[in-house]
């Protein structure tokens, strides 16, 4: 008897398996809106877009939406269903654009992770490392969230599945001088990426925002001239919430890429259409489980095609 080997599944069809609360948010309100009704009334109007802001999308993007909507002349006989969501899916993509934002090409690589405690952070840190270990990169972690135990302990953990090397320091180290040091350890022992773990919390804001500041001049020093990432992560799950304190990070350290953790869990994907518009910042990468390899490049075309399509 012949064995069957199953093929793995196309990323289209991994996102629409991990994106279907966030695609049932949006296609079921929107299919028994539609089904049996002869014209797209103001009323119905009003409803669809009620259902986008609940997706996350944002007010702003879902009022473009209605208006593109509104000023369709739909033919006898159209699928008008099909012909919404590819109207909304054209606004989506004019706003997220078409075509994927990769991190930096250039090696050494240093890539600073930053965003507040719950998002995913530590964990994301890990799943990078390995994503670049399986490249056959070199990869040291650096373990600055030195104010909070159970992160190094986390981060020992994915050093272990990843198969990477870590750099950590006692409770309490200064996160700065700890990133001297592996810059050194790049320098010196031929590391091809370094993932700076930091904390997301001290005891205020401004507090953290200067420890940020502080290591991010501390690699301009000890690496000079270096391809620096530096990814915000942020947790679908917060919604408009998570967008304000982004903002904050933005406007202290600079950004230049969003991860995007727990869509999987979440019926509000509509987040990182959002995210884009406000911040005018790329989604990179995005999570979509608990796995090891769970982290993902972000492709616009397939993401909006798995919240849109069945």
């Amino acid at each position: 008897m012949q064995k069957i080997i199953s093929q793995p599944l196309s990323r289209l069809a991994r996102w629409k398996q991990r994106l279907l609360k966030s695609r049932q948010l949006i296609l079921g309100p929107l299919e028994r809106l539609i089904t049996g009704k002869e014209n797209v009334s103001e009323e119905l109007l009003s409803e669809l877009e009620e259902i986008l802001v609940r997706s996350d999308i944002g007010v702003h993007i879902s009022d473009r939406i209605i208006l593109d909507l509104k000023y369709t002349n739909f033919k006898p006989g159209e699928d008008r269903i099909l012909k919404i969501k590819e109207i909304i899916e054209k606004r989506i993509l004019g706003i997220i654009g078409e075509d994927n934002v990769p991190l930096s090409g250039s090696f050494p690589l240093v890539i600073l992770m930053i965003g507040v405690n719950g998002s995913g952070k530590t964990s994301t840190v890990g799943k990078l490392a390995f994503k670049y270990h399986k490249e056959n990169k070199k990869v040291l972690v650096a373990a600055c969230d030195t104010f909070r135990a159970a992160a190094v302990e986390q981060l020992e953990i994915w050093k272990t599945r990843a198969g990477v090397d870590i750099i950590k320091g006692k409770e309490g180290t200064d996160p700065a001088a700890l990133v001297y040091d592996a810059g050194k350890l790049v320098s010196e022992k031929g590391y091809q990426v370094l993932i700076i773990d930091t904390a997301g919390r001290l005891h205020n804001k401004s507090n953290l925002m200067e420890e940020l500041k502080k290591i991010k001049r501390t690699v301009g020093k000890v690496l000079p001239g270096i391809s620096l990432e530096i990814l915000l992560v942020m947790d679908a799950t917060c919604g408009q919430n998570g967008i304000q304190q982004a903002k904050l990070f933005k406007e202290a350290i600079g950004v230049t890429g969003i991860v995007l953790t727990k869509l999987d869990g979440t019926s509000k994907g509509g987040i990182a259409v959002s995210i884009k518009e406000s911040l005018g910042v790329p989604v990179k990468l995005i999570g979509l489980g608990e796995g090891v390899e769970d982290l993902e490049d972000f492709s616009p075309g397939d993401f909006v095609r798995a919240l849109l399509e069945e």
